[in-house]
């Protein structure tokens, strides 16, 4: 009997833990969208802004629907590529500014 309520009260903790573990991964999927969005791969990393958008919208789909597993999964995709997109954009933005500051840098002075 004791046996029995032992394994009842694994299997009823274990079964709350599908909740806090999707809840946790959509939380940080969802910081790494806003870091993304800050900066600026709306314009700047379009495929993996729309890829992480689409990926964190099923995500909170399938934890709607209880699938806490799938949901994880799905949160785990919109995680990286926000984080792709991120870098993405940062590199985009970067290579734009050296190209800007080389393209207005004075010629050397003529030798005389």
């Amino acid at each position: 009997m004791k046996r029995l309520l032992a394994v009842l009260a694994v299997a009823g903790a274990s079964a709350g833990c599908g909740p806090v573990k999707s809840t946790s991964h959509l939380l940080d999927a969802e910081v790494q969208i806003q870091a993304a969005r800050t900066a600026g791969a709306e314009k700047l990393a379009p495929y993996e802004w729309t890829a992480a958008n689409l990926y964190i919208h099923k995500a909170r789909e399938e934890v709607s629907f209880s699938d806490y597993q799938a949901g994880v999964d799905f949160s785990v995709k919109a995680s990286r590529f926000a984080t792709e997109a991120r870098e993405r954009a940062l590199t985009v933005a970067n290579e734009s500014v050296d190209n800007a500051e080389s393209s207005t840098s004075l010629p050397p002075p003529p030798s005389p």
